[in-house]
This record gives structure tokens, C-alpha cells and sequence, in this order.
């Protein structure tokens, strides 16, 4: 047992995800290792904030891993460098996209928060992905500052002007995310300057998205779907809101985990922290099974001194 989780610590799944169907995720960074803290993460609060690239977790592990879950043999739609902190931060990243790509035809996605986009080393190394998915969560620098919690050395400006650079010279797909809270960045005014900063570039999707999984903050609150709508109007017929996964789910290893997962908190409430940790699990693939269980009815979200706890229906 420690030997397959060993094994499987850098890769999870494939899980099911609202936007990429059965997505292989790749973890580049510790968990938690970010440039940002945001408000709403599903993960909690980033232990590490840091804009410090390195290479965090060796390449050729990480690569070693891909290979193996390539062998499963398992329904997978992307392979997508995500995972518990950004991406971006480890400079392997261009070359674990290259030699992906010579393993597999499964296309490659990156989901970032764009906040590295301004240094052109990290726009290079992504030119070889299928498909990037930045996040811009802010459309001023007050906002920026209040959602994202960046480093002092990140500035708006920047994060704009690099996601911008990058759209010139990226030839695959990007699909860009906006992350609305209730309150924060919706106002008539923050939509408006959305728009300004959407009409600078031809993205080939805009993501509408919110607060649907228990936040790092819990006074965070998402949108309501006629807000979303609203928005989704005014940004024309390229945004989308983001929808749940309708896809029949796999039998095999997830709803094994599923079934593992569910019988841990039918015996007591438990944190994601406590299922990752006694089951050898990804932080972010035990969120994706809990967002489906909540959905199902099966499972309930209990507050407690400030933690999200998980207890049975």
C-alpha cells in the first residue's frame, strides 16, 4: 500500500472535472505552494507564497508517473498540469509538456492563475501546450489585492499585461477564467472593466465560475445563476458558465475511492486533510469526489472553529 502511494504522489486521477472531461492531473509544486492566497481556494490557505521558480519536484519522477497512469489504459481526456499550488512555478514545466506530448495524442492543458505570465521564460514554456487556462479574478488593483492576496511584487498591471503578451504568441487554445464573488468583483463597475480588458484580446473561451466548493475564507459567497447569466450576456456569445460534469463516471479505480472515501466519513466528519492523509490521496482529487457527493445529496458541509469538516447525510 505505501509503495502504490508513493507511486501515485505527483499524478491523480483521472478525475472528473466540469471543464476537461476525465482529466489525468499533474502535480509541479508542494501542496499549498503558490503565488497567491486566494479567498475562495477549495485547498485552503497557501502555506508557502512565494514567486520563487525552482524545480520544486524533479522532472524525470513526475514524467516516470505520467507514463505509468498512460498504461492503465483508463478514459482520459487531458493530461492537466494543475494540481495544489501554481504550476508555473516549476521551471520543468516546459519540458514535462514536451515530453508528454511524445508519449501520448492526449492533449495538454495547463491550469494557471496567470500571475507569471508577465516573465516571458514562463510564456515559452507554455507555447507547446494544447490548451492554457489562466484565471483573472480582478479587473483593478484594489481588487487584486483583496481576492488573490498577492506578494507586494505582484501588480495588476503586470498580471494584465503579461496575459495579453502571452495571447499573441500562443498558439493553442486559452480559455480564460473568471472567478466571481459575491460582493467583490461583480459590481456593474468590475464588469465593466472586465470587458475592457476581455476586448484586448480574442480568447477563444470566457469562463464564468464561482463559489461552488466550501472556500479558504468562509465568508466568501458565489453568485446566483441569473447574476451569472447577466454577466455572461454582457461578455458575449464566447463566455460560457462553467457547468457540472455530465459525463458517466468511470468504474474502476474512482469508484473504488469513492467508495473508500464515503465509508471514512460515515464513521465520523472529516476534513479533506484527513481523507488525503489516510488514504494516499491528492488533496485536490479528494475535493472533485466531495463536490460530487455534495451534489448527490450523499454527504453535508459542517463548520467547525473555522474548518471545513464533511459528515455522512
Amino acid at each position: 500500500m505505501q509503495e502504490d502511494i508513493k507511486e501515485k504522489r505527483y499524478i491523480y486521477g483521472p478525475v472528473p472535472s466540469r471543464r476537461l472531461g476525465f482529466s489525468l492531473g499533474v502535480d509541479l509544486v508542494p501542496y499549498k505552494v503558490c503565488t497567491y492566497d486566494c479567498i475562495y481556494c477549495q485547498l485552503g490557505k497557501t502555506i508557502k507564497k512565494t514567486i520563487q521558480r525552482k524545480e520544486y519536484i524533479e522532472r524525470r519522477e513526475i514524467l516516470l508517473q505520467i507514463g505509468k497512469a498512460l498504461l492503465t489504459k483508463q478514459k482520459i481526456d487531458f493530461i492537466t498540469f494543475s494540481g495544489s499550488g501554481e504550476p508555473t512555478l516549476n521551471t520543468g514545466i516546459g519540458f514535462l509538456i514536451r515530453e508528454t506530448k511524445r508519449l501520448t495524442n492526449i492533449p495538454v492543458a495547463v491550469i494557471t492563475n496567470g500571475s507569471l505570465l508577465y516573465n516571458e521564460k514562463v510564456r515559452k514554456s507554455l507555447l507547446e501546450a494544447d490548451l492554457v487556462v489562466p484565471s483573472l479574478d480582478a479587473a483593478r488593483e484594489r481588487t487584486f489585492k483583496f481576492i488573490n492576496r498577492p506578494p507586494s511584487s505582484l501588480k495588476f498591471d503586470n498580471i494584465v499585461r503579461g496575459l495579453l503578451e502571452f495571447r499573441k504568441e500562443f498558439r493553442g487554445k486559452i480559455w480564460l477564467e473568471i472567478m466571481l464573488v459575491k460582493d467583490v468583483n461583480n459590481s456593474a463597475e468590475e464588469v465593466k472593466l472586465f470587458e475592457s480588458i476581455i476586448g484586448k484580446a480574442a480568447f477563444d473561451r470566457i469562463q464564468l465560475n464561482t463559489v461552488v466548493r466550501p472556500p479558504c475564507v468562509i465568508s466568501t459567497l458565489p453568485l446566483g445563476i441569473q447574476e451569472l447569466r447577466k454577466i455572461k450576456n454582457i461578455f458575449g456569445e464566447k463566455c460560457e458558465i462553467v457547468s457540472d460534469f455530465k459525463k458517466e463516471l468511470q468504474k474502476t479505480t474512482f469508484r473504488k475511492n469513492a467508495e473508500r472515501i464515503l465509508e471514512m466519513i460515515k464513521r465520523r466528519p472529516v476534513t479533506v486533510q484527513d481523507i488525503s492523509a489516510s488514504l494516499g490521496l491528492n488533496r485536490n482529487e479528494v475535493v472533485k469526489y466531495l463536490d460530487i457527493f455534495r451534489k448527490n445529496g450523499k454527504i453535508k458541509i459542517l463548520n467547525f472553529k473555522g474548518k471545513h469538516y464533511y459528515g455522512a447525510r
